[in-house]
């Protein structure tokens, strides 16, 4: 691949990198800032300052005259109230207390017996499972069969949903 001769002179990489690294700890030149001149503070002020308090307590230095305060260019506002600090007031319309729920309707032996062949064929098969056991036939007939014959009872129990159970209590507004 050819060189390219017509733009500036390659910059070796390694050397600038150096060159920055050596100059990391140095401290900048006077009257070159890296921010805006409303924001400088002068030398004398900042070498003033201690860097943190133990430094003062340590060598019992204590300043008798605070440092004189920098001239600004730019205006502080007051602390103007954003959406975080809006707070509601409270009013106490009352506390909801939910009314009591109706018992639970009691279940006959048969549904019960249907539930628990629902529930425990699959059970019985997920078992054998675990235990890594051969199954025998009965556990395969009890576990398939219980479950479809309890879900076949319980879908068969169900109460009829439609139209005729208009004389329910609470069942809505009557047009």
């Amino acid at each position: 691949m050819a060189e390219r001769e017509d733009g500036p002179d390659p910059v070796d990489e390694d050397a600038a990198w150096a060159e920055i690294v050596a100059g990391f700890d140095a401290e900048p030149e006077p009257g070159t800032g890296s921010w805006p001149a409303a924001e400088d503070i002068g030398a004398d002020v900042r070498d003033d300052e201690p860097g943190d308090g133990e430094e003062a307590e340590e060598s019992g230095d204590t300043p008798e005259e605070p440092p004189a305060a920098a001239t600004r260019s730019i205006v502080i506002h007051p602390v103007i109230a954003g959406p975080r600090d809006y707070e509601t007031e409270e009013e106490d319309e009352g506390h909801f207390e939910p009314p009591e729920p109706p018992p639970l309707p009691q279940a006959d032996a048969t549904t019960k017996f249907a539930w628990l062949a629902v529930l425990g064929g699959p059970a019985l098969i997920f078992v054998y499972i675990l235990l890594q056991e051969e199954m025998p036939w009965w556990a395969i007939t009890v576990g398939i069969g219980g479950f479809l014959g309890g879900f076949a009872t319980l879908v068969a129990r169900m109460r009829p949903g439609g139209d005729e159970d208009d004389d329910l209590p609470g069942g809505g507004a009557v047009v």
